[in-house]
């Protein structure tokens, strides 16, 4: 770590005040940005989505739980995967003790993978998570959301992902997707986020950016999978686990 220059308490607010002035035209843009964002026209989703949860075999509207609003997590988990993506696992960690808030905002949110509902429900009892989950596997969600890519378009070598062509070979990503119903039943995407989008549900991250060290992410990757394991495998010889840093940017 750099040495930091130490300097009279008068120079440091100084230094301080000038640093606020620079945070408060970023949470300016921030809110304007946001404000873009909600403003996005919609498109109307017309294909019959169908999952399946602990409920048994549901379709997307039964995914709102009564509410108008869907956030929907494309977390990382493909058919036969033990566990699901360890920087999904991170984000996931922060969600549990947010639904209660949610749910007061007209807020639904779900994840949903493409692994049969038994491998997710296997991984989800060990994590110890509340939300929703559930398998989209056999539908063309994940694909049509650009979070799966099928292996005829991966043997070019490249997918779509994050609004840009990437040249990979993965078969899942993450992401974020947000949908409205109305109550006629009529269902819309409102938005879409991938890659480092997903880091603003990551409160340990806004906390870390506040210390002297910040993430610390100076391993090889350069990012969470220099030190995000599964929380119960902290401490643990590093093991091998997919992760949704491809195409981070």
């Amino acid at each position: 770590m750099e040495q930091h220059r130490v300097v009279p308490r008068e120079e440091w607010l100084a230094a301080r005040t000038a640093l606020l002035a620079r945070e408060k035209d970023l949470t300016r843009a921030r809110d304007a940005v946001m404000e873009e964002r909600r403003a996005l026209p919609w498109v109307r989703v017309e294909k019959a989505y169908c999952f399946d949860g602990a409920r048994g075999r549901v379709g997307l509207g039964a995914l709102f739980a009564g509410r108008s609003q869907l956030i929907v997590n494309h977390f990382m988990m493909g058919p036969g995967w033990r566990e699901g993506c360890a920087g999904c696992s991170f984000a996931a960690d922060h969600i549990d003790p947010a639904l209660v808030h949610l749910a007061q905002r007209d807020v639904s949110l779900v994840a949903v993978s493409r692994a049969p509902f038994a491998e997710i429900a296997a991984f989800r009892r060990r994590m110890g998570w509340r939300f929703d989950w559930v398998s989209s596997f056999g539908s063309d969600f994940n694909y049509d959301f650009g979070v799966s890519f099928r292996r005829d378009g991966l043997a070019k070598g490249r997918v779509f992902y994050n609004y840009a062509w990437h040249e990979m070979q993965v078969e899942e990503l993450s992401g974020f997707s947000v949908f409205h119903r109305e109550a006629t039943g009529a269902i819309f995407h409102t938005y879409s986020s991938y890659a480092r989008g997903g880091e603003e549900v990551i409160g340990t991250y806004a906390l870390l950016d506040m210390v002297p060290k910040g993430r610390d992410e100076t391993g090889p990757g350069g990012d969470m999978t220099d030190w995000v394991r599964h929380r119960d495998r902290y401490g643990a010889a590093r093991e091998a686990s997919p992760c949704c840093t491809q195409a981070a940017e």
